[in-house]
């Protein structure tokens, strides 16, 4: 089910980006002369009025075609006046920077979404999440790929831990201390089931894990990792969420798009700058390259969906990022047209396409190479989670 609704989600992304490019020029009566969803062949079109509206063979994005918005493309003299070159800077400017901003608004309806109906994230003073005692995940295995304690001992997702041994669970941070101390010993752990309460025994597992003290890896004098044995029971918690109403998950909404926008900034540099390692890390088989920075399709997309929750969520990113990467401002991306006009706009010059096109070819080049890049990773390394 929530696999569907992010195929449907990305397919939307592409038709509302697109739109607002269409409805921006229609709305100028500037001529648009086709309005596909996909790349390469056609599969299936109709014709309205001027504009041809259709399908195409590959769905990894969509084009609305604006005559004149290419500078150099012939234009019959009938649609001299209905041109993109020919509207005013600010009619440009809102026909280009429409498909941008619809990412950012659909990413804040989809935040605003995701808070009105399960609640904002509630966190400490430190910041971080606080979590619950009610099992949000049960992991089938351990770290070392054994079978996890708390999958073998039957607790489900729901369950709202109540005690260990003899004492009474007041927290998560609590249980966890406890579970800790206990690796390979054999305890009884109290629960709650849909308000019957019970009890189980549990044999803790045992794993090692890196020593970590104040954020930081321990090292011994040669450089090697100090690593511990701690106690292990696989489950992680549903974490405390509240709703206070219209306006604050508003707020929370716009919060949460300027993380992500920063986020995405972030994500986006280390992409480019980390290419080369990522395809060292692909013809050399280093998975720890390929998990740091590593590039996902609509096909991966859909095999991480998850609760309908997380689902919006991811949804919302996806926007986020791909509104960033086409505020760049490199020809051909939106960004770059609008580059264009405002370069126009200042220097009362035409723009020379022979200038644009080494440009054009090396953001398209990197673009696709990023996209089979994550296309290979997606079908035959696809993400584990």
């Amino acid at each position: 089910m929530t696999a569907a609704v992010m195929l449907i989600g990305i397919v939307l992304m592409i038709v509302i980006h697109e739109g607002g490019h269409f409805l921006a020029a229609k709305a100028f009566n500037i001529k648009a002369t086709q309005a596909f969803f996909g790349f390469g062949p056609k599969l299936w079109s109709i014709t309205r009025g001027e504009t041809e509206y259709g399908i195409k063979a590959i769905p990894l994005g969509g084009y609305v075609r604006i005559i004149g918005m290419s500078p150099g493309e012939p234009v019959a003299p009938e649609d001299a006046d209905r041109t993109y070159r020919a509207a005013p800077f600010w009619q440009k400017t809102i026909v280009v920077l429409a498909g941008i901003a619809s990412h950012f608004v659909v990413a804040f309806l989809l935040f605003f979404i995701v808070f009105s109906v399960w609640g904002q994230i509630a966190r400490d003073e430190s910041g971080d999440r606080v979590p619950t005692l009610t099992l949000a995940l049960v992991a089938r295995t351990t770290p070392d790929g054994a079978p996890a304690p708390a999958r073998i001992a039957g607790f489900e997702e729901g369950d709202v831990l109540t005690s260990l041994d003899a004492a009474v669970v007041t927290s998560w941070t609590g249980f966890v201390d406890l579970v800790q101390d206990r690796g390979g010993d054999s305890v009884v752990i109290g629960y709650d089931r849909g308000g019957e309460p019970a009890q189980v025994p549990v044999t803790l597992a045992l794993i090692e894990r890196p020593l970590v003290v104040d954020g930081e890896a321990q090292t011994d004098d040669n450089g090697n990792a100090i690593t511990e044995e701690i106690g292990y029971f696989g489950a992680a918690p549903e974490i405390e969420r509240f709703n206070d109403g219209f306006l604050s998950n508003i707020g929370a909404a716009g919060s949460a798009l300027v993380t992500a926008m920063w986020e995405g900034v972030k994500g986006l540099w280390a992409l480019i700058v980390g290419f080369p390692d990522l395809l060292r890390g692909l013809f050399t088989g280093d998975d720890e390259i390929l998990n740091e920075v590593r590039p996902i399709t609509p096909i991966g997309l859909v095999r991480i969906a998850g609760p309908l929750e997380s689902t919006l969520g991811i949804l919302a990113l996806v926007n986020v990022f791909v509104g960033i990467v086409n505020v760049i401002p490199l020809y051909p991306l939106d960004g770059g047209h609008f580059a264009v006009a405002v370069y126009e706009k200042v220097t009362g010059r035409v723009t020379d396409v022979a200038k644009l096109a080494p440009i054009a070819a090396v953001v398209v080049l990197f673009l696709v190479s990023v996209g089979l890049v994550g296309l290979y990773l997606d079908i035959f390394r696809p993400l584990q989670l």
